[in-house]
């Protein structure tokens, strides 16, 4: 059975799952190649694929999608590429905006001709959805890494946009505007897969199944749920003291740990971290944040920024010298800094979104907030704080391999793979 993994990066939370998927599979022995529209990984059998000249009708859409976005003040400047779209609306803390257009043609790749089955992952501006989806003729399984294959061109449908004065998020209102854009797009992907009858889905947890069967079009599709793996020979548990001093920092401070690769996006909640932060006032509590540093920290006394971390092995580390790992996401799916926590045996306090009361058995591997702010965030802390021996860094740790470890993810897509292709 040849295998073949679709995905636009091989970085970002989406792109190192689809890796570790396909690394997960090739540890099995199984014919596994992954197509990429953009490679930084050395991993064997990752291949990039050249894009050709865009003449579809998404594109021309796209174009004058782009124009009305502008007029509405949504997006500026008079020429705008995918690039600069994500730059305008990461200002206004907003996830990528994408549409379902792409300048390449992955049925023209032979990696795609012999394959048996395809995995398509996070794919924006990599599948074009009306010739990708009309060529067609091989069963393809659609892992959904965010909301975007089934709407509007949003890659989360975002409730929130920041907080208030009393720590409490600020709820989004859509524009008529928006909402006449969005379901533009989304039109336009239900008749790019109106005819499919081989596409089925895989989420990463219940709240994703849930959000995707609110859609009377896309439920229709069969869909299974497989969590993501993690290979747990390198992400375990480290010795703490070497931990710390390897980041110098003392023993003797509780540290708390905050990863993100775009910490100022707003469904991450980190504004609603350091609001609590704040309000700790505890001398012996130190923030570490990993993730793109930001200026506007530099004068916190208690924080440290230790910028990006691309090493998963000083990753695992820096969970290791964390006395607990806090999530304050107002909208995530199973975010991959949880299981990797989980597996470096440190505790976990998020809110109850998403996938992440799924991963976080409340007083068992860590704490979930009563509700989404600042006050409830800074309950649980001060409740870690004042009962943190009453983790087991071991039990976390065992939850973890026998849930999350890549053998578990890549052994349930084999067998998928195996029953769609027989």
């Amino acid at each position: 059975m040849k295998i073949l993994l679709i995905s636009t990066s091989d970085k970002g939370g989406a792109g190192k799952a689809c890796v570790r998927l396909h690394e997960g599979l090739l540890n099995l022995n199984l014919d596994s190649n992954l197509l990429l529209a953009k490679k930084s990984t050395s991993v064997e059998k990752t291949f990039l694929l050249r894009p050709k000249k865009n003449n579809s009708v998404f594109y021309k859409i796209k174009k004058k999608s782009l124009k009305i976005l502008r007029e509405l003040k949504i997006l500026k400047g008079p020429k705008m590429t995918s690039a600069e779209m994500f730059v305008e609306q990461r200002e206004q803390g907003l996830e990528l905006y994408s549409f379902p257009d792409s300048n390449y043609d992955i049925t023209e790749s032979e990696l795609y001709k012999k394959a048996d089955i395809i995995n398509l992952h996070w794919v924006s501006g990599f599948i074009d959805y009306q010739s990708f989806f009309k060529k067609n003729t091989k069963p393809v399984v659609w892992t959904l890494h965010d909301m975007n294959p089934f709407t509007g061109g949003e890659h989360y449908t975002e409730n929130y946009l920041s907080i208030d004065e009393k720590g409490l998020p600020i709820k989004r209102v859509l524009t008529n505007e928006e909402i006449a854009q969005f379901e533009k797009v989304l039109k336009l992907k239900k008749e790019a897969l109106s005819d499919v009858k081989n596409l089925h889905f895989v989420t990463l947890c219940d709240w994703m199944t849930n959000e995707l069967k609110k859609s009377e079009f896309f439920s229709n599709f069969p869909v299974h749920k497989i969590p993501n793996g993690i290979n747990s020979n390198v992400f375990k548990s480290r010795n703490k003291e070497f931990s710390r001093d390897l980041l110098k920092i003392p023993l003797d401070k509780k540290v708390i740990l905050f990863v993100a690769d775009l910490i100022y996006a707003n469904r991450k909640g980190f504004k609603l971290l350091i609001e609590t932060i704040k309000k700790l006032e505890q001398d012996n509590v130190q923030l570490l944040v990993i993730g793109h540093k930001n200026e506007s920290l530099a004068g916190f006394k208690n924080i440290i920024q230790y910028g990006k971390v691309n090493d998963d092995y000083l990753l695992s580390s820096i969970y290791s010298a964390a006395d607990v790992f806090v999530i304050p996401s107002l909208m995530d799916n199973l975010p991959n800094t949880v299981l990797e926590s989980l597996l470096c045996g440190t505790p976990v306090i998020g809110f109850p979104i998403g996938g992440i009361p799924e991963m976080v058995k409340h007083r068992k591997n860590g704490l979930i907030t009563e509700t989404v702010s600042v006050d409830a965030l800074l309950n649980s802390i001060l409740l870690f704080l004042s009962e943190g021996v009453a983790f087991s860094t071991e039990e976390i740790r065992k939850y973890a391999v026998d849930n999350y470890d890549e053998k578990v993810q890549a052994n349930k897509y084999i067998q998928l793979f195996k029953s769609l292709v027989n």
